[in-house]
């Protein structure tokens, strides 16, 4: 029996629909490695992206125009979101709450 691998996909916002602009980032042996690469992704967008006085909402904008949405491709994924994810860290980041 082959265990399990975990790919992860990026698929890139700025030119979304656009399958020319997505890539394989990763493969990896459990789905928490996955999560881990995707959250490193999206966080070091986030952290150059921001900035003084941005809100929640302008950082989040920012990534759904330009950003790259990571996603996890496997048999058994669990029930990670990149947009949910964004959304707490575009909160932390800016210490706001979106409007």
């Amino acid at each position: 029996m082959t265990k399990q691998k975990y790919t992860v996909r990026i698929l890139d916002n700025f030119h979304f629909m656009d399958r020319s602009e997505e890539y394989n980032s990763g493969i990896f042996n459990t789905y928490d490695e996955a999560v881990d690469k995707c959250k490193s992704i999206l966080n070091e967008f986030l952290e150059d992206a921001v900035r003084p006085n941005d809100s929640a909402d302008s950082l989040h904008t920012c990534w759904l125009m330009y950003g790259e949405n990571p996603l996890i491709f496997g048999d058994a994924t669990g029930n990670f979101s990149s947009s949910e994810f964004v959304k707490q860290r575009c909160e932390e980041l800016t210490n706001s709450k979106f409007s």
